[in-house]
C-alpha cells in the first residue's frame, strides 16, 4: 500500500462535510443539487428533510424545498435505499430505479401464511402502476384500486401495523416505489397521496442494471468516500460479498487509496481534500445524522467518548462539533415560536456557543419560526 494515495480520517471528514455543503452552505445549489450531493436524502420525517436540505443552501427555507418537490418537480419523494422514504433529484430517478431494482433482494421476514408469492408481488406492482397512471390517490383509495385489479386476497388485513392491521398488498408497497411506478404526491389536506412518477416525468424509464449500479457506486463514493464495499453494503442494505464483487467489476472506474493504514476506494482520480479542516457547530435534523453515520466513518471516530453511549444507539437530532458528534438537540414548536434545546456532551467554548446561536437562528429562519435556545443539562462554558 506504500504507493497508494493516503488520506487521514480528518481528510475524509473534511471531504464529506464540504461535499454535503455542511462546511459552508452553498450560494448556488438547488435543492436537487443538494439531494444529489448527499446521494439522496432521508425523508421519513418530511420536515426533517426540508430542514436538512435547506440548511445546506444559503438563504433557503422549507418553502424552497416544497417548491422543488411539488411545483418545479425537480425532486421526487419515493421509496429508496433499504426500502425507506427518500428524496432524490428527478433527473436521477431513472438511475435510482435501475440501481435499486438490481440490488439483491433481502430475505422475506413475513410469516409464511402472510407473505406474498412472487406472482402476487408482480400483480401488486402492476395494479399500483395502473391505479396511479393518471391519478393521485390516498392509501385507502389505492388499496381499493389494488383489490379491484388484483383480487380480494390483496386486501386481507393480515399485516401487524401500529396496533392495527394493514392489507396484504402493502408489504410490497416499498417495491412499487423502487420499481418506479409509485411516488409521493402533494398531501390532500392531512392525507398523504401517491401517484405514478411517469405523470410528471414524460418518457421516464429505468436505466439498465449495469449502468445504474456503476452510477450508484460512483454517487456513493463521491458523497461518502473514501469508503469500502462493506460500508457500501451497509448503506444499501445488501451483503458485503455482493458489494465486493460489484466494486471488483468496476475496477477501471475506481481507485484504491489508504486511509490510516486501511484500504478504501474512491472514484478514479477523485483525490481532492479541502484545505479547511472540519470546524464549527452544526445542528443535523432527524435521519440526517443517521445518514451521516451509515454512509461512511467507523462509529468510534464519528461518535467519540460519551457520544457512543448517549447518541449512537438511536436516531436523534445531532449536534456536530468540528465534524464529530458532540451531543443532541430537540425542538418543540408552538405557533410561530420554536423552542430548541441543545444537550452538549462536553464543554462548549464561547466561539462555539456563538456558532450555535447562529445555527439556531438559521433553523428558525428555515422553519419560519422565532427560535428560543436552551442549553442543558450538561455544563457548558460561559457565553461571553
Amino acid at each position: 500500500m506504500n504507493d497508494l494515495p493516503r488520506f487521514s480520517w480528518s481528510d475524509v471528514c473534511a471531504r464529506r462535510l464540504h461535499r454535503h455543503a455542511l462546511t459552508t452552505p452553498s450560494k448556488s445549489a438547488t435543492p436537487a443539487d443538494i439531494a444529489a450531493a448527499m446521494a439522496s436524502t432521508h425523508a421519513q420525517v418530511m420536515s426533517a428533510a426540508e430542514l436538512g436540505i435547506a440548511m445546506r443552501i444559503d438563504g433557503a427555507t422549507r418553502l424552497d424545498v416544497r417548491a422543488a418537490l411539488w411545483t418545479e418537480r425537480s425532486l421526487v419523494k419515493t421509496f429508496g435505499l433499504r426500502g425507506t422514504v427518500h428524496v432524490m433529484p428527478a433527473r436521477d430517478l431513472s438511475l435510482w430505479v435501475g440501481a435499486l431494482s438490481a440490488l439483491p433482494a433481502s430475505a422475506n421476514v413475513m410469516p409464511k401464511d402472510i407473505r406474498l408469492t412472487p406472482d402476487q408481488t408482480e400483480q401488486v406492482v402492476a395494479a399500483v402502476a395502473a391505479a396511479l397512471d393518471d391519478a393521485e390517490l390516498t392509501i385507502d383509495e389505492l388499496t381499493e384500486a389494488v383489490v379491484d385489479h388484483a383480487g380480494a386476497w390483496a386486501g386481507d388485513l393480515v399485516m401487524e401495523a401500529f396496533q392495527d392491521k394493514w392489507p396484504r398488498w402493502r408489504q410490497a408497497m416499498h417495491l412499487t416505489g423502487i420499481r418506479g411506478v409509485l411516488c409521493f404526491a402533494p398531501n390532500r389536506g392531512r392525507k398523504v397521496t401517491y401517484t405514478n412518477p411517469r405523470r410528471w416525468l414524460p418518457g421516464f424509464e429505468p436505466a439498465d442494471a449495469d449502468t445504474a449500479l456503476a452510477w450508484l457506486v460512483r454517487s456513493y463514493l463521491s458523497a461518502y468516500g473514501p469508503s469500502t464495499p462493506q460500508r457500501f453494503a451497509h448503506w444499501t442494505g445488501t451483503q458485503a460479498t455482493w458489494a465486493r464483487e460489484l466494486f471488483g467489476s468496476l475496477d477501471d472506474e475506481l481507485q484504491q487509496v489508504e486511509v490510516e493504514g486501511d484500504l478504501a476506494w474512491v472514484v478514479a482520480g477523485d483525490l481532492d481534500v479541502p484545505a479547511a479542516r472540519p470546524h464549527g457547530v452544526r445542528l443535523l435534523p432527524y435521519f440526517d445524522g443517521y445518514a451521516y453515520r451509515v454512509g461512511n466513518q467507523p462509529p468510534a471516530l464519528l461518535y467519540p467518548g460519551r457520544a457512543a453511549e448517549r447518541v449512537l444507539p438511536g436516531n436523534f437530532q445531532i449536534l456536530l462539533v468540528d465534524g464529530a458528534v458532540a451531543g443532541l438537540w430537540h425542538q418543540r414548536r408552538s405557533g410561530k415560536r420554536i423552542d430548541i434545546t441543545v444537550e452538549p456532551l462536553g464543554t462548549l467554548g464561547a466561539a462555539q456557543l456563538d456558532d450555535l446561536d447562529r445555527q439556531v437562528e438559521r433553523v428558525g429562519e428555515i422553519l419560519e419560526a422565532q427560535p428560543r435556545l436552551t442549553i442543558g443539562p450538561v455544563t457548558v462554558g460561559s457565553h461571553a
